[in-house]
Parts: C-alpha cells; structure tokens; sequence
C-alpha cells in the first residue's frame, strides 16, 4: 500500500507529466506572464473572467515539474470559482507552503490535490516554482501587465 508521501509524488509527476489546461485559451480577457529566474521557469497565465467568475484558464510555457505540477493543479481548483475564491485559495496555498508548521488534516482536505505540494516549504528555492503560477494568476485578475518574478 502506497503511504501518503508515495502518493503526493505520484500527483506531482502525473501533473507534471500530462498537465492539465496546459495550452492556449482562445477569447480570453485576462493574461499575465510569469518567471522565476531562480530555475528559468517561464508562463503565461491566461484565464476567461465574466461576471467575476472564472469560467476557463489555461496556461503555456516551461518549467520544472513542481511549477508545472502546481500550474496544473492550480487550474484544475480555480476554474468555476469566483475572483475572490481564486484569490483565497491562492492566500491558503502560500501560506501552508511558505510556514514552518505541517498542515492540518482539515486544511489538507481543503487543498485536496494541492495538498502534494506542501512539503516544498522545506525547501525555499522550491516554494517559487510551487507559488509561480499563482502569483501569475493573482497578476491576471488583477490585470496587472508588468511580468511577475519570484525574486
């Protein structure tokens, strides 16, 4: 039986490895770029808003397979949520990545799949390329232009 470390590799190199909305988004009416000069990871964020909801997302460009990993999942949990959700979500995700104490059970709950992601706090170069596309999709709903770095 896989043990929950197993597990959470096994979401990070499936994602990884066959993102999902991972492409271009036709019609879409907000956009930001994002880099991480730290490992070269680059993306493009493109996201279809309407009547503050997020009715699509999609994302383009290079990275290492935790930045891809989380651009995937990332996507996955905002599509069908409000702006504010998206960002909450956003909020809930740096913060268990970037403290020092482990997540509860509940919040694991919450994060569902994102929940593999949150050992990268024991390793600060990692947590940029886990938090990359969602400082790039927090730019797009913001619709700030200027390119998002993680330094």
């Amino acid at each position: 039986m896989l043990d929950l470390k197993d597990l959470y590799q096994e979401v990070i190199i499936d994602h990884s490895k066959r993102p999902r909305h991972f492409g271009k988004l036709a019609d879409s009416n907000r956009e930001a770029e994002g880099f991480n000069p730290l490992c070269g990871d680059r993306l493009t964020v493109k996201l279809i808003v309407e009547d503050g909801l997020v009715k699509n997302v999609a994302f383009e460009g290079v990275g290492c397979a935790i930045s891809t990993a989380s651009a995937s999942m990332m996507t996955d949990m905002v599509i069908g949520k409000t702006e504010a959700e998206a960002r909450a979500l956003f909020q809930q995700f740096q913060e268990l990545v970037t403290r020092k104490e482990p997540p509860t059970a509940a919040e694991l709950t919450t994060l569902d799949k994102l929940a593999a992601l949150t050992g990268v706090r024991a390793f600060p170069s990692r947590v940029k390329c886990a938090t990359l596309a969602w400082h790039t999709l927090a730019a797009a709903l913001d619709q700030r232009h200027e390119a998002v770095k993680t330094e």
